[in-house]
């Protein structure tokens, strides 16, 4: 999406990806498909190479056996024995303490035998796949080795998964510690929701097609709902979730990129600080809210014990590293208002959570009701409205419903859809959502990326959230069954202003 962006998709060029935290889930299921399916793809250069840092006792040998193995769970299609082979032998891996500054020197030393064996040209991409604590320290460290110096045209660049940061605070001193090494240009803080061709679709669907972007104002919808549910519990990762919860999960970083992408006004470009400077601003127009309006308008809860007779599914107070007496939220319902001229008067409703009814995440816009007059004296006693459903994951498309009259003799209107499915459309193949994030990064296309000013902004409206549940806790949890669609309350955030939760369906 960059300015010098070419009609056709080449190569990236030369460099060496360093993955931190080589050992762990993310980089088996995630990164290392995304890889090989970019290698597939012939999107990699022919000078690459990748090194993975962690603190197992592994050999290169032995985790390129590792990663031999995993590629055959977490691969999203066959891989190719060709392809394979030309990256397992570009594979490297250094054992090290992520606080032990000699690892970093072993490091230094690999990724200049790296530069020399497969003429990466001192080009670095760090991914950190690592729990949030360890990121400044370790790119202050990268720094005391020089890795991330940029000089004879050279570049570093470094990825940081979310969360970035717990709170506004923290999230302001990961931005400061991180540029004492790294400038903004060099910052990739990732969401792989982004990834996804329907979320970056959003863009062309809007200011692409003259039919929508007319009446996408407050002048013609009623409101916008976004869901990011899941049906998994906390699974292994409870000791992180308890510190965490739904809100700190998923809403500053996944909802609110959905929510600035969704509202955002026209860039002048498709360059990337052209794009985010619409996302923040529209950030910026969300009225935080106040003490009361987190009582009155957000929405917690908790899983308890569900599921069937046959598969009763465990409460997250029963998940392994769980307290019993947990405070801590596996769902959230808020409403925000955005307060500038397209979208006053607005509502934005969202919610995620985990063991919920149904795995989805979309985004559904409501249009207003037209007049009824028009069918007063007919046997018509209620007009639908029409809604137009994005759908991100799983299975990625956007449905329009619409009336239209059934046949015969008696005036009736039925909902119709108009359904575009991506995979059965443009016969897409199945991708993990990183490829192309890795592959911006690669090039220097900061577009789908947030900057710091996106994230402290994001913080900034959940803060007060933040400060009243952690002054309250929460007396009815667990408030909602595991298989269900979220607490009561969520249904009757939507109730008190006449209106319902779309159940991921064009009606």
């Amino acid at each position: 999406m960059n300015e010098n962006a070419q009609t056709e998709a080449r190569p990236a060029g030369p460099c060496a990806v360093v993955i931190f935290g080589a050992s762990g889930d993310l980089t088996h299921r995630k990164l290392i498909p995304a890889l090989c399916n970019l290698a597939a793809a012939k999107m990699l250069p022919s000078q690459f190479a990748i090194v993975g840092v962690a603190f197992d006792p592994l050999t290169t040998e032995s985790f390129r056996q590792q990663l031999s193995e995993s590629i055959k769970t977490f691969a999203t299609s066959p891989v190719d024995e060709k392809v394979w082979a030309w990256f397992i032998e570009r594979t490297y891996y250094v054992q090290g303490d992520f606080k032990d500054p000699a690892a970093y020197e072993r490091l230094k030393a690999q990724i200049e035998h790296v530069d020399q064996e497969h003429k990466t040209e001192g080009n670095r991409l760090f991914y950190m796949a690592v729990a949030p604590e360890f990121i400044a320290e370790i790119i202050g460290e990268l720094g005391k080795t020089s890795l991330t110096q940029q000089e004879n045209g050279h570049w570093s660049r470094c990825i940081i998964e979310k969360p970035f940061g717990h709170d506004l605070d923290s999230a302001r001193k990961l931005n400061a510690d991180i540029k004492k090494v790294m400038e903004e240009p060099q910052i990739y803080r990732i969401d792989h929701y982004l990834g996804k061709e329907t979320v970056q679709n959003i863009m062309v669907f809007r200011f692409g097609n003259s039919i929508f972007e007319p009446i996408w104002n407050r002048y013609f919808i009623d409101h916008v709902q976004i869901t990011a549910a899941e049906t998994v519990g906390v699974e292994h990762r409870g000791g992180y979730y308890e510190k965490a919860g739904a809100l700190r999960d998923m809403v500053p970083n996944h909802l609110f990129q959905l929510v600035s992408l969704t509202a955002m006004e026209p860039p002048v470009s498709f360059d990337a600080d052209a794009v985010r400077q619409q996302q923040v601003e529209v950030l910026h127009a969300v009225q935080a809210p106040l003490p009361e309006d987190v009582l009155k308008n957000m929405v917690r809860g908790q899983y308890g014990e569900g599921g069937t007779d046959k598969d009763r599914l465990a409460a997250y107070r029963s998940e392994p590293s769980v307290a019993p007496d947990s405070n801590t939220e596996t769902f959230v319902a808020l409403k925000l208002s955005i307060d500038n001229w397209r979208w006053a008067d607005v509502p934005f409703y969202l919610r995620t959570g985990k063991r919920l009814a149904k795995r989805e995440t979309e985004i559904t816009i409501q249009f207003r009701r037209t007049p009824f007059v028009l069918f007063r004296n007919t046997t018509v006693r209620q007009l639908q409205t029409n809604r137009l459903h994005i759908r991100i994951q799983p299975d990625e498309g956007i449905c329009l419903s619409f009336g239209a009259k059934v046949p015969g003799p008696v005036m009736k209107i039925g909902l119709v859809n108009m359904d575009f499915d991506y995979v059965r459309y443009f016969d897409s193949a199945p991708s993990t959502g990183y490829e192309w994030l890795l592959y911006d990064c690669m090039i220097g296309d900061p577009t789908l990326f947030q900057r710091a000013d996106m994230v402290e902004a994001g913080w900034n409206i959940i803060q007060p959230m933040l400060d009243v549940w952690g002054a309250m806790h929460a007396r009815n949890f667990p408030n909602y069954a595991a298989g269900a669609w979220g607490p009561a309350e969520a249904d009757a955030l939507m109730q008190r202003d006449g209106r319902a939760w779309s159940q991921g369906e064009c009606l």
